[in-house]
């Protein structure tokens, strides 16, 4: 007999998913912020959580604990939006989930089960992070962190992170394919598929790795090609987003949604990793590179893109934000998926239009402080003419 507290409960999911979603009083001219998160654990279903059998579960006591949901790649597919989301346990161990929407900002709900991946590598503890890639060649393919034990240090927090890759035609059926191999850096997260061939090759964008946490000689972003996608082995990796000394890229920074083609450019919406007295903070930044060489970046934008706000700054690890996946749709609207504090998941909206102007018209970082405050003062004086021009 179904316990009485499901329908509580039920209730109180069903509440969530029909919520409807406004934008904020935020501002910036480049992207809209929305009241609510899109998702939080408050959102998986009651039936992923309790045992809803009232003799098995008298106290209707949960049994499996959702911590939290966060990392989402995304995909719009026959007319509505999907995520695959990263779905925490209480146990600490992630997997994926796929929730869709109608609006892509409000209405979020997961399906009935988890995404159940081919369980192919023994030593593997831990899954997240995916991206979704719908490639030229016909399939939608998922990249993810693979994290194993290292198994080669005593320390028990010691792991290896490497690059998994799933495809898939429906995101119901996935299909597992080897491991990325990239011969010149032992470790790799953050990776993603470029979505077209490039000289009649795949193109991943990489981020080189000495250890699972520090990059370590890792010098940023990079962009690789390889043959094979069933048994994808990169050898050189080019370094095309560079870490720079006193940045938001300083300590690292990595790939993450997958770019989306623009009528001027690639559009590359990543994020940056700089160390404060708090610990670490991920903001997310842009850049673009050229639309037939995409491993050559043609704008740099000064500065953050976008940072944890509010309610947004507190979580499970705060003062972060992240993005691994983004909606652009056919009229040039654009979708912008990211967790903040590796708790729950966000929406922004822009369009193709707002990012390119971003990109080519918002001035390049200086890289010091004297020439920063000349690059400011020059605009203050060009705004003043101008007000005093218009009697102001």
């Amino acid at each position: 007999m179904l316990h009485r507290q499901y329908f509580v409960e039920q209730a109180k999911v069903e509440r969530l998913v029909a919520r409807k979603n406004q934008k904020s009083g935020f501002y910036n001219g480049i992207y809209d912020r929305y009241q609510y998160p899109i998702l939080t654990r408050e959102f998986a279903p009651v039936h992923w959580r309790y045992d809803l059998d009232e003799e098995s579960n008298p106290y209707f006591m949960e049994r499996l604990g959702i911590n939290a949901v966060m990392n989402s790649g995304a995909i719009y597919l026959d007319g509505k939006y999907y995520l695959v989301v990263r779905v925490e346990g209480n146990d600490r161990k992630s997997f994926f989930a796929v929730a869709e929407s109608e609006s892509g900002v409000d209405g979020f709900h997961f399906w009935d089960y988890p995404v159940q991946l081919p369980d192919t590598c023994q030593e593997e503890t831990n899954v997240y992070d995916m991206r979704l890639t719908q490639h030229e060649d016909g399939w939608i393919y998922g990249v993810f962190c693979s994290e194993s034990k290292d198994r080669e240090s005593s320390d028990l927090s010691a792991a290896v992170a490497q690059a998994g890759i799933v495809r898939t035609k429906d995101l119901k059926n996935w299909e597992w394919l080897d491991n990325l191999t990239t011969l010149r850096s032992p470790q790799q997260r953050n990776v993603v598929l470029h979505p077209e061939f490039v000289d009649g090759k795949y193109a991943f964008y990489t981020r080189p790795m000495d250890g699972f946490i520090e990059t370590g000689s890792g010098g940023g972003i990079g962009f690789g090609l390889c043959e094979d996608i069933a048994h994808a082995v990169i050898d050189e990796e080019k370094i095309i987003s560079e870490r720079v000394y006193h940045t938001l890229t300083e300590a690292k920074n990595g790939a993450g949604a997958v770019p989306i083609r623009g009528k001027k450019c690639w559009i590359h919406i990543s994020h940056g990793v700089r160390n404060t007295a708090a610990g670490l903070r991920y903001v997310l930044y842009v850049y673009a590179t050229d639309l037939e060489k995409p491993d050559q970046v043609i704008a740099e934008p000064s500065g953050v893109f976008l940072v944890p706000f509010g309610d947004e700054r507190v979580g499970d690890v705060s003062n972060v934000v992240f993005t691994n996946g983004a909606i652009a749709r056919e009229n040039g609207d654009v979708y912008i998926y990211y967790a903040s504090s590796d708790t729950r998941m966000h929406v922004a909206t822009t369009t193709i239009g707002k990012l390119e102007d971003y990109l080519f018209h918002t001035p390049k970082d200086p890289l010091r402080s004297a020439d920063c405050v000349k690059q400011r003062c020059q605009m203050i004086g060009e705004n003043l003419e101008l007000l005093e021009s218009e009697g102001f």
